[in-house]
């Protein structure tokens, strides 16, 4: 098993148009900026790419989009979450016809009943049906189940299941499944204030959202963090956390994502209906956040600043 998925991988936002349908250019002109910004691979319809939240088609578009210009210069993921097992087949099915190699899978939500057990035979059955690449994504604040280490393990041992991405608050047990789970299989930190330290233990990279934004800090840090750096990593760490501040400027974290991202001129800052954006106050917030940070690189004499 190769392991392709490593680095910063931004979970992209998905730009909308007014009738909330994926803006292709914009789409595209995002995914090459991330590119040409160094990023090492592209994550769509994640969470803050509001995958569950898109009309009917729109997540299978923006997969085919991102594939079409990606052009095989980067790994491309998408997101396939959905409520049961047969809709997340369909899902991922959906993707292969347009070419996306990789899907994100968290566990079933609108279940109050799911468990450990259940999300084991959900990724095993969707590995015996299906032939993408599959990584297990750890989102328990959206689904409301919490991958248990010993889970996560268990699942990196079905076929095509390449990776996990952990999104949830438990540090020790991110750490706990790179200790216990094959070399070959792909740890991503999804928390950035856990990425540096997650580097230094053994992560394989991280998937911050912000990182469109400064691509160039993102890769300087995954460098240090994966080369063992610690004086670096410990520098970068401080301005990660400082981009976090960007996130928690708003009520709405995708919003203040999507209107962070937007001051690039790439795309609108409009969320999915019914969300509301990010208000006034809170853009004010943000971009005064974007130049503090933008000064502490400037600061640190850094060229990616």
């Amino acid at each position: 098993m190769s392991k392709k998925y490593t680095g910063v991988i931004p979970p992209l936002i998905t730009p909308l148009d007014t009738r909330d349908n994926v803006d292709e250019d914009a789409l595209r002109a995002l995914v090459e900026h991330c590119i040409a910004g160094g990023l090492h691979g592209i994550f769509v319809c994640g969470t803050n790419g509001e995958g569950v939240q898109l009309r009917e088609g729109q997540r299978t578009r923006a997969a085919k989009i991102a594939v079409e210009q990606a052009r095989g210069r980067v790994p491309v993921i998408c997101g396939a979450m959905d409520t049961s097992t047969r809709r997340v087949i369909d899902n991922v099915k959906a993707l292969e016809d347009v070419g996306c190699p990789c899907a994100a899978i968290t566990s079933v939500y609108y279940a109050r009943h799911a468990s450990q057990e259940e999300s084991i035979r959900h990724f095993a059955a969707i590995s015996r049906e299906t032939t993408a690449e599959l990584i297990a994504y750890n989102m328990p604040s959206m689904t409301g189940l919490a991958f248990l280490p010993a889970t996560v393990v268990r699942i990196s041992q079905i076929e095509r299941v390449v990776g996990y991405k952990d999104s949830g608050t438990s540090y020790g047990g991110f750490l706990q499944v790179r200790a216990e789970t094959d070399a070959a299989f792909a740890c991503l930190m999804g928390v950035t204030d856990h990425a540096m330290s997650a580097l230094l233990m053994g992560a394989d990279g991280f998937v911050p959202v912000l990182a469109p934004l400064f691509p160039r800090l993102f890769v300087a840090a995954y460098t240090a963090g994966a080369s063992g750096d610690i004086v670096r990593a410990r520098r970068m760490d401080a301005l990660l956390r400082e981009t976090s501040k960007i996130l928690r400027a708003a009520a709405n974290m995708t919003a203040a994502a999507k209107f962070a991202i937007s001051t690039l001129g790439l795309c609108d800052p409009r969320v999915a209906a019914p969300q509301e954006g990010v208000s006034e106050a809170e853009k004010m917030c943000i971009l005064r956040q974007i130049e503090q940070v933008r000064q502490l690189c400037a600061a640190a004499q850094e060229e990616w600043a």
